[in-house]
């Protein structure tokens, strides 16, 4: 019975290294695309990716705010070939978003003045 336990305890922890090992890989690969994209605009994004049997799915770049001093396109190709060159496979989709936060970068909360209302003489 023990032997049988063993075995079993074993065989799980073998089938958890091909896991572990896509994760740490793929954490190194996603941190990687960060710095490559840090490097090209001056913003670290967040990179997260999506793996299903050993086939990279979705690779999502976050930047941290909108990002003007290159057109859309321009940064479009920088992600999509850092994403190609650091996980060493195309994904089958790659998501470029943009953190816009809860107010725009130059506005401030402003508050109506209170209406003024006319008093009547008796």
């Amino acid at each position: 019975m023990r032997k049988i336990i063993a075995i079993l305890v074993l065989a799980s922890c073998l089938a958890a290294c091909g896991m572990i090992n896509t994760l740490v890989d793929g954490y190194k690969h996603s941190q990687a695309v960060a710095s490559d994209l840090e490097q090209v605009t001056g913003l670290k994004p967040g990179v997260g990716f999506n793996w299903h049997n050993g086939r990279l799915v979705s690779v999502t770049v976050t930047f941290p705010k909108l990002y003007d001093a290159k057109p859309l396109r321009e940064l479009a190709d920088a992600v999509r070939a850092s994403v190609r060159k650091q996980f060493q496979q195309t994904p089958e989709d790659i998501e470029l978003g943009f953190s816009l936060g809860a107010t725009a970068p130059d506005t401030s909360a402003q508050t109506e003045r209170p209406l003024r209302q006319a008093a009547l003489a008796p």
